[in-house]
Formats: structure tokens, C-alpha cells, sequence
């Protein structure tokens, strides 16, 4: 199902389980293959355009579509993790390293976020450099900061917004 906003047309798709992939048309790493159908009538893909929709209005509430997140269980264990960053805050990779339990593995958390499946509902945007600086984001650095912009958070740094560590 294509969805079209205001940073350009995605791709979504779902199984019976969730959305499983949600990506834009131009992104650097589009997945090869999801395990999902692009079925336009999907309710999980029908709740998730208006949710989609509702999120570029600028109203509260978040996403609340479930999730068939396919990938390795790290992976998955990361991207579970960028579900727990709130809107209108950030975090480095280290500290999404150290929250996961994988200190000495922030390269791998790197590789993870830059595969996540689900653009934005997961939010991999969220992401910055150790010193809150933006970092790559396979949609274009235009978009994450666009993305954090509409959240509340600053672009440029983390300042009050920058989460150092878990706890």
C-alpha cells in the first residue's frame, strides 16, 4: 500500500500479526523482501495510514497499530527499544547500546537502527551521535529533521531532550 505525506510516498505492509515494513520510496536501504502483503484493504494498514495521517496533523496519541517486526532477535531487541524513546526526545547509540544490555556493541545497534523495518511508527529518527549531533537516517537527514522537528526536539543537538544513558 503506498501511503503519501508531506516528506514524500511510503510503502507499507502488513501481515496478519502487524505492519511489518513501512518505508520511503526513495530510501537508501529498502528492505529486498518483506514477508507481507502490500494489500491496500488491510485494516492494520488502514489503521496505520490514519495514524500516519493523525501523526502529520500534529495530534497526540502516537502509534498504536501493532507490529510484526521481522528481523534477528538483536535486531528486534533494538527496535523494541526505539519504541521505548518518547516523542520530543533523543538518544545516541550508545545509549540505545547500554539500554539493550550490549555496551561493547554500539556498532552493531548502528547496523540494527538502519534496518529497521517500520520508519517513523518505530523511531529510529530518534537516534543521534554522542554529542546529539544528527547521524545518518536511510529516508535523508532532510527527513529525520523534519521528523524531530514536528516531535519538539532540537535538530542540531540534544541539549534537555538528549537521553545519555538508560536506566
Amino acid at each position: 500500500m503506498d501511503i503519501d505525506g508531506p516528506l514524500g510516498r511510503m510503502t507499507a505492509a502488513a501481515t496478519d500479526a502487524g505492519v511489518a515494513g513501512l518505508w520511503f520510496h526513495d530510501q537508501k536501504h529498502r528492505p529486498e523482501s518483506v514477508d507481507a502483503p502490500v494489500d491496500p484493504t488491510h485494516p492494520h494498514l488502514v489503521r496505520l495510514a490514519d495514524e500516519l495521517h493523525a501523526y502529520w496533523r500534529g495530534e497526540p496519541g502516537g502509534f498504536s497499530v501493532p507490529l510484526d517486526l521481522q528481523g534477528t532477535p538483536f535486531q528486534r531487541a533494538v527496535w523494541q527499544a526505539l519504541l521505548e524513546i518518547a516523542a520530543g526526545r533523543t538518544m545516541s547509540y550508545g545509549a540505545l547500546a547500554e539500554r539493550i544490555g550490549q555496551r561493547s556493541a554500539v556498532r552493531a545497534v548502528g547496523a540494527a537502527v538502519g534496518r529497521n523495518p517500520v520508519s517513523i511508527v518505530v523511531p529510529c529518527h530518534r537516534v543521534v551521535g554522542a554529542d546529539g549531533s544528527l547521524t545518518g537516517y536511510d529516508g535523508g537527514l532532510h527527513r529525520k529533521q523534519d521528523l524531530l522537528r514536528r516531535e519538539g526536539s532540537a535538530p542540531s543537538h540534544g541539549g534537555d531532550l538528549f537521553e545519555q544513558a538508560a536506566p
